[in-house]
């Protein structure tokens, strides 16, 4: 089933409710453990259409989930300065990465397979599961910042993706968890701006993607809005465990069919 498929006849209310549902569970993982909504939506549409299909529906649930992340913590300016480098880093590395592979011809194009996106999440999945935690030197930031921000624009316009290696290496910076929680909104924001300006270069934004992506918000928000309710009631360690090991199980899934 391709979005195009999606969108037409006897088919729509069958994509209109796995679309929907595929978006309320990203968004009660993201209230629950404050990201994965980028993450757990393309991994579920992944199944059933191109990741280039899936990033085009994400577009507005994760710019307006983000932005409400990111308004929530205390010092925008402050971390905004401190990642300035990063986040230019993110932009060119989208659009260079959207040039590069729309440039190999049909085919080739934007998140036209879906074995990146496996790959992708299974890296992530493993990285979350596992005990390791980076640590950063400050003398080291100033270089790797755009460093990170060339790559996680590079992976983001390969799979939609946002989380590589932007968030092990905003965690490797030992912010305080407010601080950590704004920094990531903050980069995902930037990816998804940058994303759908890639997007709409390929033509992949149509009005009726757009009015798509539009209707996925009320599901991201309510499953964000439920997610965060059931913080305080589920132990976020076994949570966290069961999200990583699901996506590991999602992604070599997608590896192996591409």
């Amino acid at each position: 089933m391709t979005l195009d498929l999606a969108l037409s006849g006897s088919h729509l209310a069958a994509s209109v409710a796995l679309i929907a549902t595929a978006f309320l569970l990203a968004g009660l993982v993201k209230g629950v453990i404050g990201l994965g909504l980028p993450t757990v939506a393309m991994a579920l549409l992944g199944l059933v259409m191109t990741p280039l299909e899936a990033a085009a529906l994400l577009v507005v649930p994760s710019l307006v989930t983000n932005l409400w992340q990111l308004a929530q913590g205390p010092r925008l300016g402050a971390l905004a300065r401190r990642l300035a480098t990063m986040l230019a880093g993110i932009c060119l590395g989208t659009w260079l990465g959207m040039t590069g592979l729309a440039a190999l011809g049909p085919g080739h194009g934007p998140g036209q397979a879906s074995g990146p996106l496996g790959i992708a999440l299974m890296v992530y999945a493993l990285l979350g599961l596992s005990a390791w935690q980076p640590r950063v030197p400050a003398r080291f930031e100033p270089w790797l910042s755009p460093l990170m921000g060339l790559l996680t624009g590079m992976s983001t316009a390969a799979t939609g993706i946002f989380a590589l290696p932007a968030v092990p290496f905003l965690q490797a910076l030992a912010l305080d968890r407010d601080d950590l929680v704004q920094a990531l909104g903050l980069a995902f924001t930037v990816s998804t701006v940058a994303l759908a300006a890639g997007l709409l270069g390929q033509g992949a934004l149509r009005p009726g993607v757009g009015g798509l992506s539009l209707f996925c918000l009320a599901p991201a928000l309510a499953g964000m809005a439920l997610g965060q309710r059931l913080r305080h009631r589920l132990s976020p360690w076994v949570f966290r465990r069961c999200f990583f090991i699901g996506l590991l199980g999602l992604g070599a899934h997608l590896a192996w069919r591409g």
